[in-house]
């Protein structure tokens, strides 16, 4: 465990809703208000909203809208945040953008703007920020993945190959890293299906029936809890939830299984309710409005998670292991001399 700066300089993409709107609040509540953040979105409205949550909170923020597609626009705001704010001590990809249907009902211009939002927008912002940390020796890169980097699922082919190609990306950076001895830190934080508002704003071309998260369904505050303490402990990654855990595994001991498993359940595991109503999309551009954090799933999702909790304190859960064993085999020493005795 490293222990955070007391007033950190955090930065937060795709902070206007959703995971990243969850995470601006719990860095801001986690801090009781000691920290600077630069929040990066194109929506507006949402970014507004989010800073203002901020500064009410006593934090302060700087809102950028710009599309993270633009490594442009990337390094002047890396520029501009370092300018007015401060060095920058925590950086954390999370923005995103997606096409959910099959993948014949795609064509290459949405194809290609999801990976370079999803994927090549965390490249870029990773190679901005480090130009500034890697002088300076420190510093902590939070990659938002999901279960998805490692199980890619039906109806989900753009955004499963975006978040394959972050996994493999940040493990070839965190390689150099340590080949360089650099004390700059990157983290990946592997999500489950979380009930945000992508599900109201993201592409779809499929009309028959809505989409939804696979279950379980958790809320965004616990993914928001899991990026906060990835970014001050040093682990190389971090699963949020059951579900994340076991399609990780199970993927690396019996992949065969789960394709024909999906490829048998991963349709109807995303669908629910009636027809897909005509809506406004972001994949171009973004949505009007201030969508918040949670999505429509409120009724069905799971404000905790005891895997994470697990995760969080397996140092003090090893501890507590030891400390029974210790005293059962004291226990079992006295037990056995008391026996000799008589």
């Amino acid at each position: 465990m490293s222990r955070l700066p007391d007033t950190p300089i955090v930065v937060i993409t795709g902070a206007s809703g959703g995971v990243g709107r969850a995470t601006v609040r719990e860095f801001t509540r986690y801090l009781n208000g000691k920290v600077k953040l630069g929040l990066i979105a194109r929506g507006t409205e949402g970014l507004e909203a989010a800073r203002r949550e901020v500064e009410a909170l006593g934090g302060m923020a700087l809102a950028l809208p710009l599309d993270v597609a633009d490594a442009d626009m990337i390094e002047d705001a890396v520029k501009t945040i370092e300018q007015d704010l401060g060095p920058i001590d925590i950086w954390v990809n999370n923005a995103m953008t997606t096409v959910f249907g099959p993948f014949m009902r795609s064509n290459p211009d949405e194809f290609r703007r999801v990976t370079e939002v999803t994927y090549l927008g965390y490249v870029y912002a990773t190679q901005a920020v480090l130009r500034r940390m890697l002088p300076r020796n420190s510093g902590t890169i939070v990659q938002v993945g999901s279960s998805i980097a490692y199980r890619g699922i039906p109806l989900q082919t753009a955004y499963s190959g975006a978040k394959h190609a972050i996994q493999g990306f940040t493990e070839a950076l965190r390689e150099e890293l340590l080949h360089d001895h650099s004390s700059v830190h990157i983290t990946m934080v592997q999500l489950p299906g979380l009930n945000t508002p992508q599900f109201t704003w993201c592409k779809t071309t499929v009309r028959e029936k809505k989409w939804q998260p696979v279950p379980p369904i958790f809320q965004p505050e616990i993914a928001a809890k899991a990026i906060v303490w990835s970014s001050h402990h040093k682990r190389r990654e971090v699963y949020v939830g059951g579900s994340t855990l076991k399609a990780i595994w199970a993927n690396n001991c019996i992949p065969g299984f789960v394709d024909k498993y999906l490829g048998k359940t991963g349709y109807n595991s995303q669908f629910y309710d009636g027809p897909q109503e005509d809506r406004p999309d972001n994949l171009w551009d973004p949505v009007k409005g201030d969508f918040g954090a949670h999505g429509p799933f409120d009724d069905r999702s799971l404000n905790r998670s005891y895997q994470l909790w697990v995760t969080m304190h397996r140092t003090l859960l090893g501890v507590a292991a030891l400390g029974v064993g210790i005293a059962g085999a004291v226990f079992a020493g006295i037990t056995k001399k008391h026996a000799r005795d008589c």
